[in-house]
């Protein structure tokens, strides 16, 4: 050390800080620590803690009705009930009971109807029918063809293989078959 340094004196480790060692708040260049305890810091789950119990402070706790104010609540929502309930039992009875509802009329949908070519007439009233679809693909617009097997019904054994007929849609008569035959359009030659 030279002789052109001031030495600083610091207090003893076991002296106590006074007011007039500690320099004023608005002095310390900033980023310096304060004596005066800051903030503690809370790890994620403290916080969390903290956050959820202000906010149970702030609007009270979620239960805190007694067991009178619940029966209450329970007794008014009976009643609630009951009145709806003698209400519908009310409209009911003034209903003559003699007449019957009329049942709406049903309404069913439109059967699908298929045009396809014999495959094969070997079984007992049943024919194996291709039905052959051509259409556009929706992005590549090339025309795809594909092709479905249906069993048909055939009560009459009247199509034979290469005829063209036209089918529509059945109730389940076995375990495939779920058309019926309405017509053979065009015969094989």
């Amino acid at each position: 050390m030279s002789d052109q340094e001031p030495i600083e004196e610091t207090p003893a480790p076991d002296a106590p800080i006074t007011e007039a060692d500690t320099p004023p708040a608005d002095a310390l260049p900033e980023g310096a620590p304060t004596t005066e305890d800051p903030a503690p810091v809370l790890d994620p789950k403290e916080r969390r803690q903290a956050r959820r119990s202000a906010a149970v402070a702030k609007r009270g706790p979620r239960r805190g009705r007694t067991p009178q104010d619940r029966d209450a609540e329970r007794k008014r929502k009976a009643d609630q009930r009951r009145r709806y309930r003698a209400r519908v039992k009310a409209k009911a009875a003034d209903k003559p009971k003699g007449e019957a509802p009329e049942p709406a009329p049903k309404a069913t949908g439109q059967q699908k109807v298929r045009q396809g070519i014999v495959m094969s007439d070997k079984a007992d009233k049943t024919i194996t029918v291709r039905i052959d679809v051509a259409r556009r693909h929706r992005r590549y617009q090339k025309t795809i063809r594909s092709s479905s097997t249906l069993h048909v019904h055939d009560e009459r054994n009247e199509a034979n293989a290469g005829d063209t007929v036209r089918v529509v849609e059945a109730r389940p008569l076995s375990r495939l078959k779920r058309w019926r035959l309405v017509e053979v359009v065009e015969r094989a030659r």
